[in-house]
Parts: C-alpha cells; structure tokens; sequence
C-alpha cells in the first residue's frame, strides 16, 4: 500500500538555470512542496541557485564533484530512506522538460496503489522532438520491451514514481550517470514490479539545449547492459538452433537432438549471463560474490524446467501439428525467452544486498575552505 500525503520529489540538477526555482515554486502551488535537490558539483558559480533554494526551506544535499545523475539519484534515496521512511519518491529533472503538472500527474497515479514503479511517458513523436531523441528512444524502447516484456515505451525519461518499499533496492542499482535509469527498469523487471505508465507533455526548449545528455556517448551507455541483456539470449538460440538440426540430422531423433541442443547452449549461456549480462554472481544476503557450483545449480534446476517445457511445445508444434522445426523453435523460444531471463535475473544470478549508505547530507565546502552544512527545513 502506497504512503499516505503527498510524496517527496527529488530533482538531480547539475549546472541549472531558472527553470529549476521555477519548478519548486510551481511543485508547492499543485501542492507538492517537499523537494529534494542534489547539486551535483556544479561548482562556485551556481552556489547562489542552490542556496536559494535551501533559504526557501527546500533540502540540498550537494556532492564536491560532479558524480553523474545516477549517483545523485541514489545519494538522495539514501538519504529519503534514513529521513523519511515509509514515503513514496517522484524524481523530476532539473532542466524544464518535466511540467509540474507531469509530476502532479506521476505522483497522482502512484498515489492509486497498484503500480510500484509509474513512468511519466512523453510523446516522442511529436513536433518538436529532436531526430536523435525520436530514434534513440524508440531502440532503446524496442529493444527493451523485448527483454522484459514491460509495455515501457519511453526508457530515458527522468519523470518517475517509486513506492516507499522500493528505496532499498534503488541503493543498491549500478551505475552513476544515465545508464543508472534503464537499469532502475530492468532491475524493476527483474523484481516482478509492477510498472505503470502516464502520459506527460513532451517539452524541448530550443532543442534540449540545457541537456547535459550527450547523444553519442550517454547513448552508449544507456543501451550497453541492456543490449548485452539481450544478445546473450540470441546467441543461445542461435547455438541451440543450429545445434538442434544438426543433432536431429544426425541421430534422427527429437528427444537426443533437443538434449544436446540444450545442453549446449546453456553452457554457453551461463557463462555469457555470469561473467557479462549481470556481471554479478551474488547472494542478496552478503553482496559477495556466489560460488560458481551455486549459481550453476540453480541455472541447472531452470534449464531443466525449460527443457521440458521446450520438448513438450516442440512436440506439439512439430510432431502433432506438422509446423516446420526450425519455425517450431522460434515459437517455442520466443515464448519460453521472458520466463527464462525473469527466473535468472531474480533466481539465478540475484541483484546484491544493498550498498551503505552514503552520508545524509554531503557538506559543501564554502569559499574560505571550511564546511557548512546545507540550511535545512526545522
């Protein structure tokens, strides 16, 4: 059940202008007036922003340097979770692509109860959207969707709701700048959260000029874990694919040649998802790294159920119905790919405990060397 009141809303700012006074202001009119800004080393010249700000009775919590928007968004989860537990997070981005009524419109939907995640989803399709944002949000969207089967259209929007419950695990997520945000999603998945989606307006002043994304490079890493969460999984069916019909050719038979094809691809699989796609063999108990002979049983218990299940559909497909093998097989893994990777990521190779928590409130240097805390709300 979702905390009662309104939620906290956290905006990461790096380097802002005025649009990000002008979002607190308008937060507090549609009666969201609890913000928390992380200055994310923005250096000396936009010290009187944030102290504005915290004049205002809005909390700061400011990093020395800057760290990128994943490690800002976590720094102040932490510091959601040891001040304020039990209360539902919206983040908002500093830049004026979120209207406040965007994040009236998150914190409203998350407020209903039956989501854990809620996604503010613009409309990229619009006028006025960049070229570069319209085609890297739709692979990233694309390529997503296949994964993990969340009707998630929009995976780079920073305008999101997340339950009180889901801070914990929010610590823990890797990454500090913008890949930090697909994989909140695909851990989300991972989970079995429930993710909702609303529409939101889609604003772009003077072509996103106050961005801080960079369109090659932040693409690159936004897309990286999610494209090797994926290629794993092609190049295991390519291998059982090819394996299956050169077994069956061989021996005549279904049952050896699907044994074999399995047996085969999911060494290849495991080691590819163990060492690359997670990079995390852990126990959620300790964070440390699990034995190999433990994560293996365990992906051995899922192949074995995967393998039945696939014999059982390619009998059906192929042997009863008369549809050719190798469509019979993409049938089959198809249907069997979602299942397989939500057991794996959740089962097979769990996301760590989470990390420590960082210090609360980061003390910010003044000019004369010695520390100060930000003003904070009595």
């Amino acid at each position: 059940m979702t905390a009662p009141g309104p939620p906290l809303v956290v905006v990461p700012a790096y380097r802002p202008d005025a649009a990000l006074p002008a979002l607190v202001r308008d937060l507090a009119a549609l009666g969201l007036p609890d913000v928390l800004v992380v200055d994310d080393g923005s250096g000396p010249a936009f010290a009187a922003v944030f102290d504005a700000l915290a004049l205002r009775g809005v909390d700061v919590l400011r990093h020395g340097s800057n760290r990128g928007k994943g490690a800002a968004l976590r720094t102040a989860f932490a510091h959601a979770l040891e001040r304020d537990p039990g209360r539902d997070v919206v983040t908002a981005d500093a830049d004026g692509q979120h209207t406040p009524a965007g994040v009236r419109a998150v914190a409203d939907r998350l407020a209903a109860g039956d989501a854990d995640v809620v996604v503010g989803e613009r409309d990229l399709a619009g006028p006025g959207v960049p070229l570069r944002s319209r085609v890297g949000n739709a692979l990233s969207g694309a390529a997503f969707r296949t994964a993990t089967g969340l009707p998630v259209r929009d995976t780079q929007t920073g305008l999101r709701g997340f339950r009180a419950d889901a801070l914990t695990w929010l610590t823990g997520v890797s990454g500090d700048r913008y890949e930090y945000e697909l994989r909140v999603l695909l851990e989300a998945s991972a989970r079995g959260a429930v993710v909702a989606s609303v529409p939101i307006e889609t604003v772009y002043v003077d072509h996103n000029a106050s961005s801080h994304f960079r369109p090659v490079r932040d693409s690159l890493t936004v897309t990286a874990p999610l494209l090797a969460f994926a290629a794993s999984g092609l190049l295991a069916f390519g291998v059982d694919a090819a394996a299956l019909l050169a077994l069956q050719s061989v021996t005549g038979s279904l049952a050896l040649a699907v044994v074999g094809a399995r047996v085969l691809s999911a060494v290849v699989n495991f080691g590819v998802n163990r060492a690359v796609v997670f990079g995390r063999a852990t126990t959620r108990a300790t964070g440390r790294a699990a034995p190999v002979r433990e994560s293996a049983a365990r992906y051995a218990a899922l192949a074995l159920l995967l393998l039945a299940a696939s014999y059982g559909m390619l009998d059906a497909l192929h042997g009863t119905l008369g549809v050719p093998l190798l469509v019979a097989k993409v049938l089959t893994d198809a249907a069997l790919f979602l299942a397989s990777w939500t057991v794996q990521r959740q089962v097979v190779f769990p996301p760590p405990g989470p990390r420590p928590a960082p210090p609360a409130a980061p003390a910010a240097p003044d000019r004369a060397g010695t520390a100060r805390p930000s003003p904070r709300r009595a």
